[in-house]
């Protein structure tokens, strides 16, 4: 049997370095670098990121607004709940996917208290 068990995607992913997005607001910005491409996710707020760099500027739509459904291990698992993971690939709104992630930089927008 090819591929990874469910099993051991559910054991895996507790060790994860990942951007959740429930700890993102809107201003926060988050650099994602794949084995392809460097990404600029910005987060609008409603579950919308403005995305730059990658496929989007290679294509002619940078500052996309679009949503993220999560990351995959490269088939059909996908852990909903993150914006990026290393090691996964990023799922944008539109299903398309990326190379597998090396690394992640957030940069929170400044918040008065």
């Amino acid at each position: 049997m090819n591929g990874i068990s469910l099993q051991n995607i559910v054991q895996s992913s507790s060790y994860l370095r990942e951007v959740k997005k429930n700890e993102m607001e809107k201003g926060d910005i988050v650099f994602v670098k794949t084995r392809n491409s460097v990404y600029t996710l910005a987060v609008s707020g409603k579950g919308e990121y403005e995305v730059s760099g990658g496929w989007f500027a290679s294509h002619g739509v940078d500052h996309t607004k679009i949503g993220i459904n999560g990351c995959t291990w490269g088939g059909s698992a996908i852990k909903t709940d993150i914006i990026a993971a290393c090691g996964l690939m990023l799922e944008f709104g539109n299903r398309l996917k990326t190379s597998s992630i090396e690394k992640i930089f957030v940069i929170h927008h400044c918040r008065l208290q």
